[in-house]
């Protein structure tokens, strides 16, 4: 196992860990609760991937899924949800999103003077790290919630940067998919940030939990590479099967649509235009961000229709020539033996031609 494979490996998950374990500590301090503290037991499972992955892959990724970033999901989403419902009961200082952290010098010469003469400047630092920490219970506790939120979406993608990649998915496929996951991540943020902060829906504890329902459900798309990969397909299937072939030449544009209408802008646009229509909540930037759902739904459509009416040209196309269509995503090897193939039958009819006799009109007739 290369030095660092292994490094990257348990670098990445010990982030997501120690990520969750904040989130689980601020739960404990809003509910004040110590019973929360058993949501770190979810760590026990990226602890065993951790362990298998090592064993049975050499640290390194699996083939369109990242079973590292779906038990992310798993430890830290349950303690944004109770952060979230329970909003309402969480203290902020004197203004509302004012983040009060004032570590101020006379702090830190108060932690300097108890420390003098005792330990020297290990004590002094152990003590100046105790005033920040304290400093820090200070800051606002939704400011808490919204920095969790940030580090989240910002920790999925570093985290899959930073995650070995197997040998199924290239460099240029992996910085693909980790542009378009910055874009998804701001898209869900906005929607987190811009839906729950509205007075109206804080008032719904129903419409909280459809917002983050809807919220959860967006982010299922990270631990899964299709975005990048087209699915491998046998050549047999693919000259007898059209949605075989559609599913094999379009695999990665066609999962894109499908994560658009039915995971992402989909779903938020829903949300959103029952926001407007049923609760007859408006404000600019949902509207706003509406008319931008529905752009891009529409756009979506218009490529898919695109795809569609392309693929049956092709279809079309080839069955005139006579020819077998062939899946681009095909292994070479495959294409090569159905190359030479005909090869071979080129030149037995040129090393046997057919018999002129047969074809010459008889005397008789």
């Amino acid at each position: 196992m290369e030095l660092m494979v292994l490094l990257n490996a348990l670098v990445t998950r010990l982030l997501f860990v120690l990520h969750s374990l904040i989130g689980v500590w601020r739960v404990t301090a809003v509910k004040k609760e110590p019973k929360y503290w058993l949501l770190a037991l979810l760590n026990l499972l990226l602890c065993l991937e951790t362990g298998l992955t090592l064993k049975f892959k050499q640290g390194r990724g699996y083939k369109w899924f990242s079973p590292a970033i779906f038990l992310y999901l798993i430890c830290t989403v349950p303690s944004l949800w109770l952060l979230e419902i329970h909003h309402g009961t969480q203290y902020c200082g004197n203004e509302p999103g004012a983040v009060q952290v004032n570590v101020t010098n006379q702090d830190f010469n108060q932690s300097r003077d108890s420390s003098h003469g005792i330990e020297g400047t290990d004590h002094h630092i152990i003590q100046t790290a105790k005033v920040f920490v304290n400093q820090l219970s200070t800051i606002c506790e939704t400011v808490w919630t919204l920095a969790l939120h940030q580090t989240f979406l910002l920790l999925l993608v570093v985290g899959r940067w930073l995650l070995p990649i197997g040998v199924e998915i290239t460099r240029d496929q992996l910085s693909q998919l980790l542009l378009m996951f910055v874009g998804t991540a701001a898209d869900i943020l906005e929607f987190a940030s811009e839906t729950l902060d509205i007075e109206d829906v804080r008032k719904n504890y129903a419409l909280i939990n459809a917002i983050l329902a809807v919220w959860t459900w967006s982010m299922l798309q990270f631990p899964l590479d299709l975005a990048v990969q087209h699915i491998g397909c046998k050549p047999s299937a693919s000259a007898r099967r059209i949605p075989s072939l559609l599913l094999c030449r379009y695999s990665a544009e066609l999962w894109n649509i499908w994560v658009s209408l039915f995971i992402q802008d989909g779903p938020f646009f829903i949300v959103r235009s029952i926001l407007m229509g049923h609760f007859r909540i408006f404000n600019q930037m949902l509207v706003f961000f509406t008319a931008k759902n529905v752009l891009v739904v529409t756009l979506q459509l218009y490529r898919l229709a695109v795809i569609m009416f392309d693929f049956r040209a092709t279809i079309l196309q080839k069955s005139r020539k006579g020819e077998v269509c062939c899946c681009p995503c095909e292994p070479y090897e495959a294409r090569a033996h159905a190359a030479s193939h005909r090869d071979n039958e080129l030149k037995e009819l040129v090393a046997f031609p057919p018999n002129e006799e047969s074809q010459a009109p008889s005397e008789d007739h």
